[in-house]
């Protein structure tokens, strides 16, 4: 049997950043198994350079999302000789990194070299279909970002319709950190057919979970990761609008999912035919980990 593979996960401690590293960790246990050691790092860079150091067992390979986490990962690399992989674009040049996985909405052309892969959105934990009946309707909601506004009257309104012409199925809710406070207990009021979940009484298996039982999911169009996550879940995915503030690359990145047909947004939406079918089960997390061994550690590649 195949020993395990030593990996040691650095962590900044956040939600997000964490969802990434082990959404590739988990894939690649599915290929070869794991043996994963987290080590969380200071949020000052330095002092997480300062404070880095290698576990009793060195690592065969480094993994890491989040700035604080960029020269800690450099410095254990250097000390190991372990490949380091980092997720989504660095602080640091991208030539240190053995490998970049960066969604190519944060890659500009010459930004290419042969270490890094671009990848359609982030990484993430969200296990592909089981073949399970899938009958469910979920709603993700964000809020006011960078790069859009919030609209609670037209949130209200879409959901509102949707629940109601849909009604042949359960509807789950949940908002997140972002989503301006009362807005889910608005929602309840407006649509009593909700079943409410606030983000903070969910952990973070709560989510994966649910996506896998989802037939659609609908996501407010500023959160980017939430529409990726739902793609890799195998659901049809529908888009709430919100207010845009700006044009930039992830604005341009959801634009271009819902002319390539992977999302419908709301505007577009007839409840007689549904949720456009996306091209294919988005799992960026599978493909990157075979990547990653084929590149790295090519003799623990399944056979074929």
């Amino acid at each position: 049997m195949t020993e395990p593979l030593p990996i040691l996960m650095l962590t900044d401690g956040k939600p997000g950043h964490e969802n990434q590293s082990l959404g590739l960790i988990e894939a690649i246990d599915k290929l070869t198994p794991v043996e994963l050691r987290r080590e969380k790092v200071e949020r000052n860079a330095i002092a997480g350079l300062l404070r880095a150091q290698l576990p009793e067992v060195a690592p065969a390979l480094i993994v890491g999302a989040g700035h604080s986490t960029h020269a800690p990962m450099l410095k254990l690399a250097r000390q190991s000789g372990a490949p380091c992989v980092v997720l989504m674009k660095p602080s640091l040049p991208l030539s240190l990194f053995d490998l970049c996985l960066i969604p190519e909405h944060d890659i500009r052309e010459k930004e290419c070299p042969p270490n890094v892969e671009a990848t359609i959105g982030a990484i993430n934990r969200v296990p592909p279909p089981d073949g399970s009946p899938r009958r469910g309707g979920l709603i993700l909601l964000g809020g006011p970002s960078s790069t859009h506004g919030w609209d609670a009257d037209s949130i209200r309104e879409s959901v509102t319709t949707i629940v109601s012409s849909c009604g042949d199925r359960p509807w789950r809710i949940t908002d997140s950190r972002r989503t301006p406070d009362g807005q889910l207990s608005e929602l309840a009021k407006a649509c009593p057919a909700l079943v409410c979940h606030p983000h903070a009484d969910t952990g973070p298996e709560w989510l994966p979970q649910r996506l896998t039982e989802a037939a659609e999911v609908w996501v407010s169009e500023d959160s980017v990761s939430m529409i990726y996550e739902s793609l890799s879940s195998g659901a049809k995915v529908g888009l709430f609008a919100c207010p845009q503030k700006k044009t930039n690359r992830i604005t341009r990145g959801v634009d271009r999912l819902s002319s390539e047909g992977w999302v419908t947004r709301f505007a577009d939406w007839d409840p007689a035919t549904g949720l456009t079918e996306p091209p294919r089960i988005l799992r960026e997390s599978d493909r990157c980990a075979g990547l990653v061994l084929g590149r790295f550690f090519p003799e623990r590649l399944p056979k074929t």
